[in-house]
């Protein structure tokens, strides 16, 4: 579905859990009607038990407080925090939980990758950092560097009935029809602020594709520049197709990724497409200081989103997303120059010759976990046609 973009918001851009998180508590603690909160990880962490404080404080006040995590992103939270949260009134509920160690089927891929809160249908919250403290890493990984928005305005509606929803399917899913909600009316969100945004999901009904349509249409109207950072990027043919389009017609194309990453498969699968992209222009650099979690873009300074969605067949494909589209010159302009600085600070440019001076175990290794990462997602019933890469397709090189 095409994106329906609503003017009268108010967006603050949050720079990683520093920004996020007392921002996050604060609305919290204000509460007086309700809360949904979604994550696909709730950590047995010093934020993760600020968060749970904060909900069961809402609970025991009278806020209707509605938890969703993901059944494997978050399958230590029924130990962790459940009892903790249930005894003061907090409902809470798993998406796909995991039934035990070596439960395989297809669908495990699929999971709840949103990360979002919504707030008394006052504020909302929307990106890509989980609860977890940023500093729950390696040492040399500190801190999660990452985004997420706080939401007022017409657009909260958009966040509002996607968070309900979700909190319907899943209650009905897991049998738990005494969690279900009261009938209520589209709450009404006026206008606070000048900038024009839409909500974006992925599902695999309605929504399957709009977050990557979202993207294309912006790279295919892109005209000066394009600056993507995204932790784990793996485009399909699609994506691919728009990107190098974009390259020829002399759009500046800069995407960050990341130099320190938690899942290595993912990182060499996305190294098979660095000689291509080089020798198109498209400038890559690796994020080095830390753990880069960021899924945001920045196009002519004046399109930009913040979310959920990885560019990778497993976020584009399987999961559930939320992504925030923002058209405004300023908020864009505040994103882009925060990716450049950390591009100053933090990344090395990778060049070339770099590259080929690669051994040929080292490329072999590459490709093997490229097949690999296509293999899994055919294992989740998506075959050539629904994802590959520009490399594997000749057509998309003229």
């Amino acid at each position: 579905m095409a994106a329906e973009f609503l003017p009268g918001n108010r967006l603050t851009l949050l720079n990683s859990g520093n920004d996020y998180f007392p921002a996050l508590l604060a609305a919290i603690d204000s509460a007086t009607v309700e809360i949904f909160l979604e994550s696909y990880i709730f950590a047995d962490d010093e934020v993760g038990h600020e968060i749970a404080g904060a909900l069961c404080r809402a609970a025991r006040r009278g806020v209707l407080v509605n938890v969703t995590v993901d059944g494997f992103g978050a399958r230590n939270f029924a130990a962790d925090f459940l009892p903790l949260l249930t005894g003061a009134g907090v409902r809470a509920l798993f998406y796909r939980p995991e039934i035990g160690r070596f439960h395989i089927k297809r669908h495990r891929l699929r999971r709840l990758h949103r990360k979002l809160v919504v707030i008394d249908n006052r504020i909302a919250f929307v990106g890509g950092i989980n609860i977890v403290d940023d500093n729950n890493a390696p040492q040399d990984m500190r801190p999660r560097f990452d985004y997420a928005v706080s939401i007022e305005g017409p657009t909260l509606q958009q966040v509002h009935h996607a968070a309900r929803r979700m909190w319907e399917i899943v209650s009905w899913a897991s049998l738990k029809r005494r969690f279900r909600l009261s009938p209520v009316t589209t709450p009404y969100c006026e206008m606070v602020g000048t900038q024009t945004a839409a909500f974006l999901i992925r599902d695999n009904i309605r929504h399957r594709n709009d977050i990557l349509h979202a993207y294309v249409e912006a790279i295919d109207n892109a005209k000066d520049e394009i600056l993507i950072a995204n932790a784990y990027f793996l485009p399909g043919v699609r994506f691919g197709r728009a990107l190098y389009a974009a390259a020829k017609r002399g759009v500046r194309i800069t995407v960050l990724l990341q130099g320190k990453t938690d899942h290595q498969l993912l990182r060499y699968a996305t190294q098979t497409l660095y000689v291509t992209a080089l020798e198109t222009g498209i400038r890559i650099f690796e994020y080095e200081k830390s753990f880069m979690h960021a899924k945001v873009a920045v196009i002519d300074g004046y399109w930009a989103t913040v979310g959920s969605s990885n560019i990778d067949p497993f976020s584009l494909l399987l999961n559930k997303e939320a992504n925030i589209v923002v058209r405004d010159p300023v908020f864009g302009g505040e994103l882009q120059a925060s990716l450049l600085q950390a591009i100053k600070e933090g990344a090395r440019e990778l060049r070339p010759e770099e590259l080929s001076r690669q051994r040929w175990h080292s490329r072999l290794l590459r490709w093997l976990a490229y097949g690999v990462v296509r293999a899994m997602v055919g294992i989740a019933g998506y075959g050539q046609h629904h994802w590959q890469t520009p490399e594997s397709n000749p057509e998309q090189k003229q």
